[in-house]
């Protein structure tokens, strides 16, 4: 199994920021560009992507999947469908964190305000420079591109090492804290990372990170102009003595799954411990009874991966093993969502119980007791929720909470025996208010289902079994009879 690229790296979408701080905005009418949004919606998200030959040349790609081109006048457009000369630019990073962007063709640098953009200026000035704001979910696993290793916090050492084979656990959860500009790595306990390697609670100057991109992968600047590097043999992650950044201090965000535990029946844990079958027979849960849920994006089954790599499958007689090493049909699994509980159905058509030893097998036609699991999710106890038109965050002047922002709030995810309360920054519980509101203040936990239905997408159902959304007016509502695009949560 390769140790690096356990999962998809994410592809990079951000928000350019002009000096008046306003947004690159692509039209849809006439596939005009201006600089005239307020806050980073569908509409001022570009994607990067690079010239396969030339890894210095990238294209910026419009959420219309239109490709910002320039003509050696000057005038910007963004209507080819296909990337042409016209389209190559050359990211030229200034010393605090912004971009300068210029036509690789005719050399001229691209800026301006509102309405009237152009690209061609011979020199970079104010105009020139645009901030970066990153527009992926900000969890992730952080993959050390020299070392092919992966960052997770030790507790024991007090620090983030860069030594993990895999990303397992909720220790190799890094959240992306964004604040005027600026980026802070956020552990699973809610400390941040100093520039000192020290993990410390509060976000200070020492803790904030300017974003750089080489070759599509990022650098992490600190206010000496120190990029983040592993050092010595666990891969202490902290401010190392280069002030240009080579291969040890470029890293790739890789996407994280959700993973999870289950409890059978019997109250005991699922467990690859003894070996290739899958018995609920521990009553601990550790590596091994942790397993990564990957939802396949066509058929939306799932697939469990062991810490080993290899997945659960579907062997002679029923048994559910761990011995498959690549995807395919008999490791493909249906889950029903019941409640608290889940139930799994494998590809023979048959539900998957537990047998008197623990051990699992995919035997029964109907869901008794000894078909149900509690499914917990393990690795997501900050919870960022990100919808069709932005991030979820509070009002800034009631108790209800927005689902159209550029920003976010963390929330706490609190497991409650196969729902979860979720908590936000002021201690108080999330609940559904009698007109359909969810509101952010209340005194006690309510119980909320997630559902994993597809791949990087939870829908929520509160305990009255409608789901959460976000309407057109940019309010989270309880108040969704169905799933559509509008219920489905990037997590």
């Amino acid at each position: 199994m390769p140790t690096n690229g356990f999962n998809r790296a994410l592809k990079l979408q951000f928000g350019l920021i002009n000096y008046e701080s306003r947004y690159l905005t692509a039209e849809a009418f006439g596939f005009k560009v201006n600089a005239s949004g307020v806050s980073m919606k569908k509409k001022q998200i570009w994607t990067l992507e690079q010239d396969e030959k030339d890894g210095q040349v990238v294209f910026l790609r419009s959420h219309l999947g239109r490709y910002l081109a320039s003509d050696k006048d000057g005038k910007v457009t963004c209507g080819t469908e296909k990337p042409d000369p016209d389209s190559r630019f050359l990211i030229v990073p200034q010393s605090d964190g912004r971009w300068a962007l210029q036509s690789e063709p005719y050399l001229r640098y691209f800026g301006g305000s509102a309405d009237y953009l152009s690209c061609f200026a011979q020199a970079i000035g104010e105009q020139e420079l645009w901030a970066v704001h990153l527009a992926l979910h900000p969890q992730a696993s952080l993959l050390s591109v020299a070392r092919k290793r992966y960052a997770h916090l030790s507790a024991s050492d007090g620090e983030i090492s860069v030594d993990s084979n895999i990303p397992w656990g909720v220790h190799s959860l890094v959240t992306l804290v964004y604040l005027d500009g600026k980026y802070s790595l956020k552990t699973c306990d809610s400390r941040f990372l100093s520039n000192d390697g020290k993990l410390v609670k509060h976000n200070t100057n020492n803790t904030s990170f300017t974003l750089e991109l080489k070759s599509g992968k990022l650098a992490f600047k600190d206010s000496d102009g120190k990029y983040l590097t592993p050092v010595g043999p666990t891969g202490t992650l902290r401010s190392g003595r280069c002030s240009k950044p080579g291969k040890d201090e470029l890293f790739d965000l890789e996407e994280s799954h959700p993973q999870v535990v289950f409890q059978a029946a019997n109250k005991r844990f699922v467990s690859v411990k003894q070996g290739v079958s899958i018995s609920a027979n521990q009553d601990v849960e550790t590596d091994m009874e942790t397993f990564q849920m990957e939802i396949d994006k066509e058929s939306k089954k799932s697939m469990f991966r062991t810490n080993g790599g290899s997945y659960w499958t579907l062997v002679t007689h029923g048994e559910i093993q761990s011995t498959a090493t690549e995807v395919e049909v008999n490791t493909m699994f249906d889950i029903e969502w019941r409640g608290q509980r889940v139930a799994l159905r494998a590809s023979n058509g048959k539900y998957v119980c537990t047998k008197k030893n623990g051990q699992l097998s995919a035997v029964s036609d109907i869901v008794g007791d000894d078909e149900l699991f509690l499914m917990k999710l393990i690795n997501r106890p900050m919870l960022i929720l990100r919808g069709e038109n932005g991030f979820v965050c509070h009002h800034k002047n009631s108790n209800t909470l927005n689902a159209n922002r550029s920003v976010y709030d963390i929330f706490s995810l609190i497991f409650n025996d196969g729902a979860y309360n979720v908590k936000s920054v002021n201690g108080k519980f999330w609940f559904v208010s009698s007109n359909g509101l969810v509101c952010s203040d209340g005194e006690k936990p309510e119980d909320f289902f997630l559902e994993f239905l597809e791949h990087g997408r939870v829908a929520i159902k509160s305990s009255d079994g409608k789901y959460l959304r976000g309407d057109q007016g940019g309010t989270l509502m309880g108040d969704g009879t169905n799933v559509d695009a509008s219920s489905l949560w990037e997590y």
